[in-house]
């Protein structure tokens, strides 16, 4: 991908406690991966039933 933003690209800014930041850290090290790359993929894993399965 390049450094050019997309338009539809959003910012999203979050606060988490110190220890959530080191695990998350810790865990983009070990994976040689972005924070971005591994909250994206998370994201992605979410399922929303869609509205004839509620």
């Amino acid at each position: 991908m390049s450094n050019k933003k997309r338009l539809s690209d959003k910012v999203l800014t979050i606060r988490l406690p110190a220890v959530e930041l080191e695990r998350l850290e810790t865990y983009c090290d070990l994976n040689k991966r972005t924070k971005t790359d591994v909250i994206r993929e998370l994201i992605r894993k979410i399922r929303v039933p869609s509205p004839s399965e509620s």
